[in-house]
């Protein structure tokens, strides 16, 4: 996949280093790798703003969105038009559908056809492949 923003590994490691990511952040978002549930900085918080992909800074997700799904990890009803692609994954013996930035292709979480109405849609993502930006 082209990206709107590509860089290397190295590039991205700087990025993420320079933005004070969380640890496990360059594996999550470069790697398709997960955190371990209720581990994720923004898991329980509800303050009003936005979340961010922690790579690139591309807006994804509206705090208003945010749902507490019980599963362990940052869960979002709606993405901002546009923010996500959605991609076919096989991975681990399921089918899923990942999400990745559109901006940048940093892998985000997965999508669940579980969520609340009006959408029922569950966004599944990471913690340290966000970056929330509270609302003053």
């Amino acid at each position: 996949m082209n990206y709107p923003i590509r860089k290397s590994d190295d590039e991205w490691k700087a990025t993420l280093a320079q933005k004070g990511a969380e640890r496990g952040a360059f594996e999550v978002t470069r790697h398709a790798a997960t955190e371990r549930p209720f581990t994720g900085k923004y898991e329980a918080v509800w303050a009003d703003g936005s979340y961010h992909c922690i790579c690139c800074g591309n807006k994804l997700f509206d705090s208003v969105t945010k749902f507490d799904a019980g599963c362990g990890w940052p869960s979002f009803a709606e993405a901002v038009p546009g923010s996500i692609m959605e991609i076919r994954d096989t991975s681990h013996g399921m089918v899923r559908t990942e999400t990745v930035c559109a901006q940048c292709g940093a892998h985000l979480g997965h999508v669940f056809p579980d969520g609340p109405a009006p959408t029922g849609l569950r966004y599944c993502m990471n913690s340290a492949s966000l970056d929330f930006q509270k609302t003053e």
